[in-house]
């Protein structure tokens, strides 16, 4: 595979001016004005292949879109290297905007004023998208996202999920070949937002498109993405398949045992009772110190056992825990 984008010892800093005024200010006018260096992204290196779909996560203020903005040509970095399917953004953004996608959950590519058609006609002639490519991408676009009902509303009159899919199949007519979506589900419905979620996975499977994806949204990250990567305070802390990254951090698992009969006592080392009743017990463990098949071999081995599973940790309240108590 190809390297479609390749980030190193990438930085953005910003000073940010504070104002103090002395305490005889209003009589000597005397104030001072300071400043302070924020590291918004601190030295980051990464690459993503062609077809990849990333997660990008991070909690507010972590630099998740700092880095995007940087990515898409918007924000010029302070030092590192940056180059993203053949081009440094910033320097030559006409070219390199044609060939990318960006999607951002709180703005708008479209005409306020104008019908939603008028829009994508007017993205056609911007991009020169062929005639012909453009109305088979709009046709494909119009039956995955369903935009038929709204092609001829205002962009001012769509609901958000109706003017979410309506920049999504904008920010794709042109075909890109790299499509960056910032918070694409958020504030949406379930329905929307599962729409959304099969129309991402849609283009990356099938137009094998490079997705990066930045959300708050878990359930995002959980149906679409293979790998993820965490940012937080501006440094990379984790770069990996999702599955490594519950497998080291997931913390407790349950173990759920059906005994094939009653027992007074069914406490096991390795593991924390969390209830008993009705021949059913549910064990809590952490796979760091005793392994599911240790644990399973420690239960059968002193009782008769009818039947048992074990339920995965929770992403969420495993990225959750991550950002809270700084694991990495």
């Amino acid at each position: 595979m190809l390297s479609i984008v390749h980030v190193s010892k990438l930085e953005k800093t910003f000073h940010v001016r504070r104002y103090h005024q002395g305490r005889w200010a209003s009589l000597q006018n005397l104030v001072t004005r300071r400043s302070r260096l924020i590291r918004a992204v601190d030295g980051i290196d990464f690459t993503i292949e062609a077809g990849e779909l990333v997660g990008y996560l991070g909690p507010n203020g972590a630099g998740k879109s700092t880095t995007i903005k940087m990515l898409t040509g918007l924000l010029v970095p302070s030092s590192g290297r940056l180059i993203v399917n053949g081009f440094v953004p910033w320097k030559d953004r006409r070219h390199y905007v044609a060939r990318i996608g960006a999607v951002f959950g709180q703005r708008t590519t479209l005409w306020w004023d104008l019908p939603v058609i008028e829009s994508f006609e007017l993205h056609r002639h911007l991009y020169q998208i062929p005639t012909g490519r453009f109305k088979r991408n709009l046709a494909e676009f119009n039956d995955l996202l369903e935009l038929a009902p709204f092609l001829d509303v205002p962009v001012r009159s769509l609901s958000l999920g109706q003017r979410m899919r309506a920049d999504i199949c904008a920010a794709l007519l042109h075909d890109p070949e790299l499509l960056f979506f910032d918070e694409p589900t958020i504030g949406l419905d379930v329905v929307a937002k599962e729409r959304i979620r099969n129309f991402i996975r849609h283009i990356n499977e099938e137009r094998e498109t490079t997705v990066l994806l930045t959300t708050h949204d878990i359930a995002d990250v959980q149906r679409l993405c293979r790998r993820v990567m965490i940012i937080d305070r501006g440094k990379l802390i984790f770069d990996g398949e999702l599955a490594r990254l519950l497998e080291r951090f997931g913390g407790h698992h349950r173990l759920i045992v059906d005994f094939a009969e009653s027992y007074a006592e069914v406490a096991v080392i390795g593991a924390e009772l969390l209830s008993y009743s009705d021949q059913r017990a549910i064990y809590r463990f952490d796979r760091r110190k005793i392994t599911a098949p240790a644990l399973i071999q420690a239960v059968s081995e002193r009782y008769a056992i009818r039947d048992l599973s074990i339920e995965e940790p929770d992403i969420e309240t495993t990225i959750r825990t991550i950002y809270e108590k700084r694991l990495l």
